[in-house]
């Protein structure tokens, strides 16, 4: 299954402040951190989405619809916000949603193969050791 890479909400800002065209030390200035940390956020950043720089993490993030229209976008919970406010969600809160879907989804059809494997017609009963269920012992 390709996972997308998990950042952090405050990774999430940086990636759409750079997206807006701030520089790095506009970045931090905005979130009120340090050049240093705002840096080695871009790092983890451009680490997680195996990019070569910030511009190419960038690209990539928009790509795979990371980057929305607001700063949180890109999960389920800003899909659903889009809704409470009645607004159309992003193409980054859609993907979101989608993705969540396919991983209920995917979840729930494990759980209900489980269960059907356990009540399979012609399955012995628990308890019964290779026994017929007519048959008693004598």
């Amino acid at each position: 299954m390709n996972r997308l890479p998990q950042l952090t909400p405050r990774q999430r800002r940086i990636l759409w402040l750079r997206a807006q065209g701030l520089s790095g030390p506009q970045t931090a200035r905005k979130e009120g951190i340090a050049v240093g940390t705002e840096h080695y956020h871009e790092q983890v950043i451009v680490t997680r989405l195996r990019a070569r720089n910030i511009v190419h993490a960038l690209h990539v993030a928009h790509l795979i619809g990371l980057i929305g229209e607001q700063p949180d976008c890109g999960d389920r919970a800003a899909y659903l916000r889009h809704l409470r406010r009645r607004e159309t969600p992003c193409l980054a809160c859609k993907a979101a949603n989608a993705r969540h879907g396919v991983e209920q989804r995917a979840g729930r059809l494990g759980r209900q193969e489980a269960r059907e494997a356990v009540q399979a017609p012609g399955a012995r009963p628990n308890g019964s050791r290779g026994q017929s269920s007519s048959v008693q012992p004598t």
